[in-house]
């Protein structure tokens, strides 16, 4: 029986890459300074690395479910290249009107996560730049960081009020869990 693992999950516009709004085209995506060197130090840590995506782009018909692939695939791609493997990405493509259950900060897109991987949720965390990824963290009883870059501005008093750790980067995220300074 295969042991369960913790999971690093990781939101992908403003938090992988830079913010783009409703990013369709593969070739403007460009990764944040420094989540090469971030995710390499959570992989080294132990952490499988899953991209949680809402993209309601797609349910609003700016662009299709296989142009936020091919976005998702440019991203492996670059990041494979620096010998990062990030096992999944999870795309919600319903607007925040669907009322899905798969729209961050509802549990959807980690159930399919949990579905194929043996995820281990206490020890996993969520890392992301909207109080959306920080909600699905605590729903699930895992820990949430927020990185300043994306939205965050707008989310940065509401997540200190209520106990969330901010950071810079990704790389400052990883450093902190190896120094149990959080």
């Amino acid at each position: 029986m295969s042991e369960r693992q913790r999971c690093a999950f990781l939101d992908r516009d403003g938090t992988l890459i830079e913010e783009r709004n409703y990013l369709s085209d593969p070739n403007q995506a460009m990764l944040l300074p420094g989540v090469a060197q971030g995710l390499k130090a959570l992989s080294a840590q132990g952490f499988r690395l899953v991209v949680l995506t809402n993209q309601s782009g797609i349910g609003r018909g700016y662009f299709t479910e296989t142009a936020a692939h091919s976005v998702n695939q440019r991203i492996d791609d670059m990041l494979r290249i620096q010998g990062i493997d990030i096992a999944a990405f999870y795309i919600c493509p319903h607007t925040p009107e669907a009322l899905c259950h798969c729209r961050k900060p509802r549990p959807g897109l980690v159930e399919q996560a949990s579905s194929v991987f043996m995820i281990d949720l206490p020890a996993s965390i969520m890392i992301g730049d909207k109080d959306t990824d920080l909600l699905l963290a605590a729903n699930l009883g895992m820990r949430g960081f927020l990185v300043s870059s994306g939205h965050a501005d707008t989310h940065i008093p509401w997540a200190t009020s209520q106990g969330f750790e901010v950071f810079p980067d990704i790389p400052s995220i990883a450093r902190s869990l190896v120094h149990g300074v959080t």
